[in-house]
């Protein structure tokens, strides 16, 4: 356990000095303030099978229902932040307006390299 608490503490300070390869991004999606539930359930039917195209096209990887009930979270197969606006911007939500997304961009936890170093003698 103790091990584990320094590893973690170490991979903190590490990855801010070394930005890990983006593999992956994370998408949160919002609803915009003042958008009802009738906007949103007009183009809902299109946006799901625009999202399950993003899927089979192995752009979306995995996808979540937010805990709070207000929106989802994608992990998108995507190189950059840019990239994943690019493929999200032409949802229906988006592009009527009436949701968001915050984006992160996702990689490996590179200090765990250090347990993968040569044991001290």
């Amino acid at each position: 356990m103790v091990l584990l608490s320094v590893v973690f503490v170490v991979a903190l300070s590490a990855q801010t000095v070394n930005n890990p390869t983006v593999t992956r991004v994370m998408a949160t999606l919002s609803v915009n303030k003042g958008v009802t539930r009738d906007q949103i359930m007009k183009v809902m039917s299109q946006e799901v099978r625009d999202t399950v195209q993003l899927h089979l096209d192995a752009k979306i990887d995995q996808w979540f229902a937010r805990a709070d009930g207000k929106g989802v979270v994608f992990l998108l197969n995507c190189k950059s932040v840019e990239e994943a606006k690019a493929v999200l911007e032409e949802l229906p939500l988006i592009k009527d307006k009436l949701a968001t997304f915050e984006y992160m961009a996702l990689g490996p936890l590179t200090s765990l390299r250090m347990l993968l170093a040569p044991a001290a003698k």
